[in-house]
């Protein structure tokens, strides 16, 4: 056995390990660099965790009333209400602008406030409509408009 030349070789590594070891360098590299380029890498918003109840009232007056129970404090302008007639809110002075889908600020008679635990709203169908019969869903939309989500869904007695 020749121990000189085995103690004075200095190559480490043979050539196929080296390029093995450079090709998988080279790919994460690229995953990386790919990932922040493509923006996979940005953090998307979260919908907030929030409990909403309902309290419908069929009788004479047709109005659904919605209260903030418990969780995140969320923006009005990031709230919708949608329902499958044109809703309005009673703190509006006529069903004039009436639509199917509402911000809560817009439902609230225009002003912008925090929803927050205790904060409610109540809405009226248009008139000739009723909400005995329909889904009103609690939609958050994210400040980009890129994501939303359904928070609270309500469905009527004969829905």
């Amino acid at each position: 056995m020749r121990f000189k030349q085995l103690l004075t070789d200095d190559d480490a590594v043979s050539p196929v390990i080296g390029v093995i070891l450079m090709v998988a360098i080279t790919v994460i590299l690229a995953a990386v660099i790919g990932t922040f380029v493509l923006g996979l890498g940005q953090q998307t918003a979260t919908a907030p965790q929030a409990s909403f109840s309902f309290d419908y009232n069929q009788s004479g007056d047709d109005f659904l009333n919605i209260t903030h129970e418990s969780g995140d404090q969320i923006n009005s302008d990031r709230l919708n209400v949608t329902a499958g007639v044109k809703i309005y809110g009673t703190a509006e002075a006529d069903a004039s602008n009436a639509a199917e889908t509402r911000t809560w600020t817009a439902l609230n008679g225009g002003s912008e406030v925090d929803v927050k635990a205790g904060t409610s709203l109540t809405i009226k169908p248009e008139s000739g409509s009723s909400l005995h019969n329909q889904v009103v869903r609690i939609v958050w939309n994210s400040e980009s408009g890129e994501n939303s989500a359904t928070l609270r869904k309500w469905s009527g007695p004969k829905a």
